[in-house]
């Protein structure tokens, strides 16, 4: 089945949520709550939200289309790193974040992922920047590898609020 990755626009932003709130949970380690993913979509994966990742300019929003219908997307952000942790191992400007990246469980192994990570590295390289940091639970290994095939090394650690709960996470980078 043939995949494409484009920019995200304004009339994907409910399918957009509806794969955020589907795929989120996914990726949380063994012991978080449902309550605890259910307050992170509403603050971070609502249709109000990815309307506003649309409009910041320092933001892409990428989405994998199959036959007229998103099974996945990527949030990348241009800015550099907040978080004292992860600005502490991630020094290279311009740097893009791959703040999220998740396909439809239906999807995984059939390459849309693979297709997801590669657009997401030519928009960074596109876009100027000298390395890709993300960030991921270091209960994942699944992730891990995937990241690990596309060229990302641990870098550092940091911490991610989940509702009410503290997760640990790798800090991984891919020199571009």
């Amino acid at each position: 089945m043939d995949t494409t990755i484009d920019r995200a626009e304004t009339d994907d932003i409910d399918a957009l949520a509806a794969v955020a709130a589907a795929t989120f949970p996914l990726a949380c380690p063994p012991g978080s709550t449902p309550e605890d993913e259910a307050a992170f979509i509403a603050a971070n994966l609502s249709p109000e939200r990815f309307a506003e990742y649309l409009a910041d300019p320092e933001r892409v929003v990428l989405k994998a289309v199959q036959d007229g219908r998103i099974v996945g997307y990527a949030l990348l952000n241009t800015f550099p790193p907040a978080d004292p942790d992860v600005a502490a191992v991630i020094t290279e400007r311009p740097v893009t974040e791959i703040s999220k990246m998740y396909v439809m469980p239906g999807q995984h192994g059939n390459g849309v992922s693979g297709a997801l990570m590669r657009t997401a590295l030519d928009a960074a390289r596109d876009g100027g920047s000298t390395a890709v940091w993300l960030g991921v639970n270091q209960q994942n290994a699944r992730a891990q590898r995937f990241y690990g095939k596309h060229g990302f090394t641990v870098a550092g650690t940091k911490t991610f609020t989940v509702g009410t709960q503290l997760h640990h996470d790798y800090v991984m980078k891919h020199q571009l």
